[in-house]
Protein backbone atom coordinates (compact mmCIF):
# COMPACT_ATOMS: atom_id res chain seq x y z
CA UNK A 1 0.00 0.00 0.00
CA UNK A 2 2.48 2.60 0.74
CA UNK A 3 4.30 2.66 -3.11
CA UNK A 4 0.57 3.21 -4.09
CA UNK A 5 -0.14 5.90 -1.62
CA UNK A 6 3.17 7.54 -1.67
CA UNK A 7 2.45 7.76 -5.50
CA UNK A 8 -1.11 9.39 -5.07
CA UNK A 9 0.46 11.67 -2.89
CA UNK A 10 3.55 13.33 -5.06
CA UNK A 11 0.35 13.31 -8.10
CA UNK A 12 -1.80 15.09 -5.27
CA UNK A 13 1.18 17.51 -4.68
CA UNK A 14 1.93 18.00 -8.38
CA UNK A 15 -1.91 18.78 -9.05
CA UNK A 16 -2.08 21.09 -5.98
CA UNK A 17 1.04 23.17 -7.24
CA UNK A 18 -0.20 23.14 -11.05
CA UNK A 19 -3.55 23.77 -10.07
CA UNK A 20 -3.61 26.17 -6.99
CA UNK A 21 -0.33 26.92 -7.05
CA UNK A 22 0.70 25.68 -3.69
CA UNK A 23 1.20 21.84 -2.81
CA UNK A 24 -2.34 20.75 -0.13
CA UNK A 25 -1.35 20.51 3.80
CA UNK A 26 -0.94 16.54 5.09
CA UNK A 27 -5.14 17.02 5.99
CA UNK A 28 -6.30 18.11 2.64
CA UNK A 29 -4.24 15.12 1.51
CA UNK A 30 -5.49 12.63 3.72
CA UNK A 31 -9.21 13.62 3.08
CA UNK A 32 -8.72 14.02 -0.87
CA UNK A 33 -6.62 10.32 -0.29
CA UNK A 34 -9.45 9.13 1.83
CA UNK A 35 -6.80 8.25 4.07
CA UNK A 36 -5.42 8.76 7.83
CA UNK A 37 -3.77 11.81 7.99
CA UNK A 38 -0.89 10.52 10.26
CA UNK A 39 -0.81 7.90 6.89
CA UNK A 40 -0.75 10.78 4.35
CA UNK A 41 2.25 12.25 6.81
CA UNK A 42 4.22 9.02 6.92
CA UNK A 43 4.19 9.18 2.89
CA UNK A 44 5.45 12.69 3.03
CA UNK A 45 8.59 11.59 5.02
CA UNK A 46 9.47 8.91 2.73
CA UNK A 47 8.81 11.28 -0.44
CA UNK A 48 11.48 13.44 1.43
CA UNK A 49 13.76 10.74 2.46
CA UNK A 50 13.61 9.47 -1.53
CA UNK A 51 14.52 13.45 -2.51
CA UNK A 52 11.03 13.71 -4.35
CA UNK A 53 10.02 17.04 -1.96
CA UNK A 54 11.56 18.61 0.78
CA UNK A 55 9.71 19.03 3.85
CA UNK A 56 9.95 22.56 5.83
CA UNK A 57 12.03 21.77 8.21
CA UNK A 58 10.47 20.12 11.62
CA UNK A 59 6.96 19.81 9.96
CA UNK A 60 4.92 17.31 7.44
CA UNK A 61 4.52 20.76 5.15
CA UNK A 62 6.20 20.65 1.59
CA UNK A 63 8.22 23.08 1.11
CA UNK A 64 9.37 21.87 -2.31
CA UNK A 65 9.19 19.76 -5.04
CA UNK A 66 11.11 20.32 -8.13
CA UNK A 67 10.61 22.39 -9.56
CA UNK A 68 7.78 23.95 -7.54
CA UNK A 69 8.51 25.78 -4.71
CA UNK A 70 6.04 26.07 -1.64
CA UNK A 71 7.23 29.34 -0.20
CA UNK A 72 7.62 32.83 -2.26
CA UNK A 73 11.28 32.79 -3.55
CA UNK A 74 12.79 35.47 -6.10
CA UNK A 75 12.41 33.53 -9.24
CA UNK A 76 8.57 34.48 -9.94
CA UNK A 77 7.31 32.26 -12.77
CA UNK A 78 3.73 33.82 -14.59
CA UNK A 79 1.39 31.99 -17.56
CA UNK A 80 -2.17 33.45 -18.07
CA UNK A 81 -3.58 34.19 -14.53
CA UNK A 82 -1.43 31.49 -13.29
CA UNK A 83 1.77 31.92 -10.58
CA UNK A 84 4.31 30.21 -9.48
CA UNK A 85 7.56 30.15 -7.77
CA UNK A 86 10.78 28.51 -8.76
CA UNK A 87 13.71 27.26 -6.58
CA UNK A 88 16.01 28.39 -9.15
CA UNK A 89 16.23 29.57 -12.42
CA UNK A 90 16.57 26.28 -14.04
CA UNK A 91 13.37 24.99 -11.95
CA UNK A 92 11.43 28.25 -12.98
CA UNK A 93 11.95 27.24 -16.49
CA UNK A 94 11.42 23.54 -15.80
CA UNK A 95 7.99 24.81 -14.22
CA UNK A 96 6.88 25.93 -17.58
CA UNK A 97 8.36 22.83 -19.49
CA UNK A 98 6.15 20.72 -16.81
CA UNK A 99 3.07 22.37 -17.35
CA UNK A 100 3.28 22.75 -20.83
CA UNK A 101 2.48 26.53 -21.26
CA UNK A 102 4.45 29.89 -22.10
CA UNK A 103 5.21 32.15 -19.93
CA UNK A 104 7.61 34.40 -18.05
CA UNK A 105 9.92 34.36 -15.28
CA UNK A 106 11.07 37.34 -13.33
CA UNK A 107 13.93 37.56 -11.10
CA UNK A 108 17.15 40.00 -9.95
CA UNK A 109 20.43 39.44 -10.77
CA UNK A 110 21.88 38.48 -7.63
CA UNK A 111 25.01 40.34 -8.16
CA UNK A 112 24.19 44.04 -9.05
CA UNK A 113 19.95 43.48 -8.02
CA UNK A 114 18.91 44.40 -11.36
CA UNK A 115 15.71 42.99 -12.88
CA UNK A 116 15.81 40.06 -14.92
CA UNK A 117 12.95 38.71 -17.24
CA UNK A 118 13.08 35.58 -19.24
CA UNK A 119 10.11 34.77 -21.35
CA UNK A 120 8.99 31.09 -23.22
CA UNK A 121 7.10 30.43 -26.45
CA UNK A 122 7.26 27.14 -27.68
CA UNK A 123 10.39 25.74 -27.50
CA UNK A 124 12.11 29.03 -27.72
CA UNK A 125 13.55 31.04 -24.72
CA UNK A 126 14.16 35.16 -24.87
CA UNK A 127 14.89 37.87 -22.68
CA UNK A 128 17.76 39.05 -20.96
CA UNK A 129 21.03 37.60 -21.11
CA UNK A 130 22.73 36.31 -18.28
CA UNK A 131 24.89 33.73 -16.36
CA UNK A 132 23.85 31.06 -14.10
CA UNK A 133 26.32 30.35 -11.27
CA UNK A 134 26.31 27.65 -9.02
CA UNK A 135 28.43 28.00 -5.77
CA UNK A 136 28.08 24.11 -5.34
CA UNK A 137 28.88 21.36 -7.61
CA UNK A 138 25.15 19.12 -8.24
CA UNK A 139 26.51 16.15 -6.19
CA UNK A 140 26.74 18.42 -3.30
CA UNK A 141 23.01 20.17 -3.41
CA UNK A 142 21.54 17.50 -1.00
CA UNK A 143 23.71 18.23 1.66
CA UNK A 144 21.82 21.76 2.47
CA UNK A 145 19.04 21.40 -0.54
CA UNK A 146 17.44 24.72 0.83
CA UNK A 147 20.04 26.82 0.77
CA UNK A 148 21.61 25.62 -2.49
Amino acid sequence: MSETLDRDVRLAIMRGFVEDGRPPAPDELARSLDVAQIDAEAALRRLAEAHLVVLAPGTPYVWMANPFSAIPTSYRVQSGGRRWFGNCIWDALGILAAVGVDGRISTTCPDCGEPLELRTEGERISGDEAIVHYALPAARWWEDIGST
